[in-house]
């Protein structure tokens, strides 16, 4: 996934209101920009940070710049939720992600469960169809593990219930959290910020969903999913 126009790097001033962040420019130019994050952010909103936001010409938005990328423990981190979905997507056309791989159509936001929408229905006649929740990773608190969620998770929590009905249905389901990091070489569900989700996460998992994790390549140009990385319950 590639940024439709440059990045600008500043630096970050305060992250507040979970929808805000406060970042003067490399040039001195204070902005306010958009914070396309609404967890906890642990480790990413501290004052100091570099700090890499897209700029939008649309004047029916009310903040020019978004907040993207933030430089931390040596590298760049991506921070808005609304991109491992659209790297998901361009993985899935690129048959990148072989667990997943040859199904003839896929299709977004289908709805299922109470009242929810899938991220992704993968479909083929040959097969069970496969019902593929994404979530976004950004938390690393020690060594090289990468952890979700940073805060209590109960909506992500009510998707794993969803995914282990759709396997209790006879079909196919899977968990992919996508790792906006590039230090990372594993992965594990957050027992401390919120133990409901981890259980839950092993429950599903014991239940028949699929747990993916992948960590991405990240520049000021783009976002690209790379290579797998072990979930510490697989052990």
């Amino acid at each position: 996934m590639d940024f439709p126009s440059p990045l600008v790097r500043g630096t970050l001033v305060s992250r507040y209101k979970r929808f805000f962040a406060d970042v003067v420019l490399e040039d001195g130019t204070p902005v306010t920009a958009h914070c396309p994050n609404p967890g906890a952010m642990l480790g990413l909103n501290t004052p100091g940070l570099g700090a890499w936001l897209s700029t939008s010409d649309d004047p029916k938005r009310k903040l020019a710049h978004t907040l993207e990328l933030v430089e931390a423990d040596g590298g760049l981190v991506g921070i808005n939720t609304l991109h491992p979905n659209r790297i998901v997507a361009e993985a899935l056309a690129a048959e990148a992600i072989p667990e997943v791989a040859g199904y003839a159509t896929h299709r977004r936001e289908v709805r299922y469960g109470a009242n929810s929408r899938v991220d992704f229905l993968l479909e083929h006649p040959d097969r069970p169809r496969c019902w593929l929740e994404v979530k976004n990773c950004h938390l690393r608190r020690e060594g090289t593990l990468a952890e979700f969620p940073d805060c209590v998770a109960a909506r992500s929590l009510k998707h794993l219930r969803e995914l282990t009905a759709m396997v209790a249905a006879g079909e196919r389901a899977v968990m992919l959290f996508v790792v906006q990091r590039t230090d990372c070489d594993a992965f594990a569900a957050c027992h401390d910020l919120d133990p409901a989700y981890a259980r839950g996460l092993t429950e599903a998992a014991a239940a028949g969903v699929e747990v993916l994790a992948y960590r991405c390549a990240i520049t000021p140009g783009g976002v690209a999913l790379a290579d797998r990385v072990p979930w510490t319950g697989d052990a």
